[in-house]
């Protein structure tokens, strides 16, 4: 595992490290050589994904590292304009039920159901 203080960060606003929302980066398992990466915000929201050959090269991949992907991290900049911090999570820590990625997953899944229902027409 990568040190945490290699991972990037946007803190425009020099707020408290832990007041930054998170971006998830994980490994959402697969087979050798063929493994998907994902990233997912603190609040639910997919911020995109990688096909990767091995759990070590989503780090950069990702955008996790610090350098890496600023195509990715305009993206997250739109996302969270006051800053985010990154945050990897490995295949076994997300099969171990990892707090972080539950809570995020959750409101990815609530808000994929209500965005399921058409609004009905009542005359």
């Amino acid at each position: 595992m990568i040190d945490k203080e290699k991972f990037a960060k946007f803190n425009p606003h020099d707020k408290p490290f832990d007041e930054l929302p998170v971006i998830y980066g994980f490994n959402n398992g697969g087979s050798p050589g063929w493994y998907s990466a994902v990233l997912l915000a603190e609040d639910g929201t997919g911020l995109g994904g990688h096909v990767c050959s091995d759990e070590g090269f989503m780090y950069g991949d990702l955008g996790i590292l610090e350098g890496s992907r600023p195509d990715r991290h305009e993206t997250f900049k739109k996302h969270y304009p006051d800053g985010y911090r990154m945050d990897f999570v490995t295949m076994e820590e997300t099969k171990a039920g990892h707090a972080g990625i539950q809570a995020a997953y959750e409101k990815n899944q609530a808000a994929y159901e209500k965005n399921q229902a058409q609004p009905v027409d009542q005359k």
